[in-house]
């Protein structure tokens, strides 16, 4: 039997761990090359070599993750992370489906990721995003996220806005 949701309830969303090569992932992977190329064309290299930089096995256990949010089995939102080094995760593909902005999407795939990240051992996240992606910036900041360049500086200078982030020390180590 099927409950139906309370009038202005929002649907439920399931978040799915899943390796970069299953069909889910293919609306994400889509939805960012169309993503960066509206807001970069060119700029680096275009997004079809952005989205070939790093091997599927990066963002799969025991290093790395991907996630995708789903909501009446349709994806909506996502992202991923790789091995930065032995201490830090690099989140990498966090996208939103346009037609589901402004509905705190993205924030929730952070909190599931830095999760994630740190149930794997890491204790810091570092991430980069674009110049002409200023909800990105923003959203970073707002969740505690450190800016690695100067905020004042025009970002089309920068190119690369780095924010770093350290995780919670887990209880068991905190002596």
């Amino acid at each position: 039997m099927v409950t139906p949701l309370p009038l202005g309830a929002p649907p439920e969303l399931t978040v799915l761990h899943l390796p970069l090569e299953d069909p889910r992932v293919q609306p994400l992977v889509d939805g960012l090359i169309e993503e960066y190329d509206n807001r970069y064309g060119t700029l680096f290299g275009g997004a079809g070599k952005e989205m070939r930089r790093y091997p599927a096995e990066e963002f799969a256990a025991p290093h790395g993750a991907l996630l995708i949010l789903q909501e009446e089995e349709r994806t909506v939102a996502g992202g991923a992370f790789r091995r930065y080094d032995g201490q830090t995760a690099e989140l990498k593909r966090i996208w939103t489906h346009a037609g589901h902005r402004r509905r705190g999407l993205a924030r929730q795939v952070l909190v599931e990721l830095e999760a994630e990240a740190e149930r794997r051992g890491y204790r810091r996240i570092y991430l980069t995003t674009g110049p002409r992606q200023p909800e990105a910036k923003n959203l970073y900041l707002a969740t505690g996220y450190h800016p690695g360049f100067d905020l004042a500086a025009d970002p089309e200078t920068i190119l690369h806005l780095a924010f770093t982030k350290d995780l919670p020390i887990p209880q068991q180590q905190r002596g």
